[in-house]
């Protein structure tokens, strides 16, 4: 099951694209953070999903917010990946799925990601949790509708 509004984000730490170790912590530095779970780096639907969060990465911004995607693929298809797609965040390696069980990512015995954004404020605190596996801006336009409310710091 998929954290709620209201839980403590769990911790984490994982690799990014290059290969270096990014905590939760180190994400929240500058404010809060979109932490959005999809499941594979390429493919049609994480295209569109992954690139309305880089066609509004200037407007987060503008709300002191910050994103960061997850996925179970290798640091040289999410640099591929970043590559083309021109990604201004970085994208987390998580091969085991430890992270994805942590935060309700998971469907079928474990073997398929549900596409999970979640808003985390500065204080670890969850503000958002959307799952839409078919409408791809879902994602973002939920996560500016709670930005535009003012409440999230």
């Amino acid at each position: 099951m998929a954290l709620y509004v209201g839980a403590a984000a769990p911790d984490f730490t994982l690799p990014d694209q290059n290969g270096r170790a990014v905590s939760l912590d180190q994400l929240l530095e500058n404010g809060p953070l979109v932490l959005f779970f999809y499941p594979r780096d390429h493919s049609f639907g994480c295209t569109r999903q992954v690139s309305s969060f880089r066609d509004n990465y200037e407007a987060l911004l503008g709300h002191g917010v910050t994103a960061a995607g997850v996925s179970k693929d290798s640091e040289q298809e999410h640099e591929s990946f970043i590559a083309k797609h021109q990604l201004p965040f970085p994208l987390l390696i998580d091969r085991d799925g430890e992270i994805h069980r942590r935060y309700g990512c998971l469907a079928m015995f474990g073997m398929i990601t549900r596409r999970i954004t979640f808003l985390i404020d500065s204080r670890k605190k969850i503000r958002l949790c959307h799952e839409d596996n078919f409408k791809m801006n879902s994602h973002v336009e939920k996560v500016m509708k709670v930005l535009g409310s003012g409440e999230v710091r």
